[in-house]
């Protein structure tokens, strides 16, 4: 298992090239008190908010000297400004010319259902739905919110929309925050890139880009409705969050707030398809992770990044550090990419310590906008088929925790040889095994049986 430190719902299919100039948001600091300390009073705080625990979101005209102030205050812990990601392309290229890899015996009526190859058994280095479907345990199936965070999601998609996350809190279009969460209108998630003039989130998380209706659709496209393709997962809803720009560039500050609304709201399960090179010393993001894995049962599931030139040369998170996806954080579950014939994709990062299994990443065809249906690889496509997997596993066993599916994801999966040092389990993800494993090992996390 991974090597935990003191201190993480999937980075985004981007190669992880980032701007040097650290850049960071002029008019927000986070601020961890010490235990039982109140935050100090200063006149270039205009605004605080509470995010958990000791940990609190400033806004003021000047982080950068109230930052100097208030770390000679006793009661401040630490103190640490909201840092841009950096700017990079959020997919990698796909050959167009190669012979598309093919399910065989895919028992879904999509038409396209067969060029998600991920389906294939173990054996033909897909994790195994198809088998899984042929084997489901005789129990009640639970829905199992799963947030994207991403470049939003086109929740109008022919393959998407029956399968969106709705806010039963909210009447739509109203102008009213129904269920008193902070959020007007939050029927499908949050939009933390275009903000009201009081600097609250939005609520429209429609995708410009496609990496984030990409990832949606390999979770939980609509199964059997005779279009498209088909997800992973079924009984599975998607809560849209839009938090990186179509250049990349996301914020710590949207990621915190889009980590804790999706948890706050009930996803089980939070994909974590994006990353960036330098983490500047902070912890909030890390910490959210924590908080929400201990108090919601939330697991995050995260690329381990697009750095390498495999296999001449694998670039190594455990000592080229990419985050999230390098944090020493129990509640976070990071994916390598695999290719159709088996092996690990020549541009995933490995990590013998931070990255923890695999998965399908190369030529993964799924959703895009406009009712679209393409191929892209990268590890951001690695990270939803694992948490389609995790989804469909929490259908049948919805009591598990955070930490129970994750060792449930991680205990079953199909060794690879070749994969021995390049992440804790050295396998890739198994639905089938996967199912078995939390029968076997978590029955009182299950739904009920049913009667036959």
């Amino acid at each position: 298992m991974r090597k935990f430190g003191l201190i993480l719902i999937g980075c985004l299919t981007a190669s992880f090239s980032f701007a040097q100039a650290v850049r960071f948001e002029q008019n927000t600091l986070f601020v961890k008190l010490n235990k039982g300390a109140e935050l100090p009073a200063h006149g270039l705080i205009e605004n605080s908010k509470h995010l958990f625990g000791d940990m609190y979101e400033l806004t003021t005209t000047d982080a950068i000297l109230l930052e100097n102030d208030l770390r000679q205050d006793s009661a401040v812990a630490w103190t640490e400004k909201s840092f841009y990601a950096g700017e990079r392309n959020l997919a990698l290229p796909v050959d167009s010319k190669a012979k598309p890899a093919l399910a065989e015996d895919v028992n879904f009526n999509d038409p396209q259902a067969s060029r998600v190859w991920a389906f294939n058994d173990a054996a033909r280095f897909g994790v195994s739905v198809t088998k899984a479907y042929g084997e489901l345990p005789n129990r009640a199936a639970k829905n199992i919110i799963v947030a994207v965070v991403d470049t939003g999601v086109d929740y109008k998609h022919e393959d998407l929309a029956d399968v969106m996350w709705v806010n039963k809190g909210e009447i739509a279009a109203n102008g009213i925050d129904d269920d008193s969460n902070g959020y007007v209108d939050d029927v499908n998630g949050i939009n933390t890139i275009d903000r009201n003039a009081d600097g609250s989130a939005t609520t429209n998380p429609m995708d410009t880009h496609s990496h984030g209706t990409h990832v949606s659709g390999t979770i939980g496209a609509k199964q059997n409705n005779g279009k498209g393709i088909a997800g992973i997962a079924t009984n599975v809803q998607i809560m849209a969050i839009r938090t990186v720009p179509n250049n990349g560039d996301e914020t710590d500050k949207n990621v915190v707030e889009s980590f804790l609304y999706a948890a706050k709201n009930g996803a089980k399960l939070i994909n974590c398809s994006f990353g960036k090179k330098v983490n500047e010393g902070g912890m909030v993001v890390s910490e959210a992770i924590k908080h929400i894995g201990e108090t919601y049962g939330t697991l995050v599931i995260a690329a381990a990044g697009n750095d390498s030139w495999g296999p001449l040369r694998w670039h190594d998170i455990d000592t080229g550090l990419r985050y999230p996806a390098s944090f020493a954080n129990e509640h976070l579950l990071v994916i390598a990419a695999t290719s159709s014939s088996g092996g690990l994709a020549s541009f995933s990062n490995v990590g013998k310590v931070n990255v923890d299994v695999a998965a399908p990443g190369q030529d993964v065809f799924s959703t895009t906008p406009n009712n679209g249906y393409q191929s892209m690889s990268g590890t951001s496509m690695a990270s939803p088929t694992t948490a389609g997997v995790a989804a469909q596993v929490l259908t049948y066993y919805p009591k598990l925790t955070a930490l129970e599916i994750k060792d449930v994801l991680m205990k079953s999966v199909t060794v690879v040889p070749a994969f021995a040092g390049k992440m804790v389990t050295g396998g890739r993800v198994d639905l089938s095994a996967a199912l078995k494993y939390a029968e076997a090992t978590y029955p009182n996390r299950a739904s009920r049986r049913l009667t036959r």
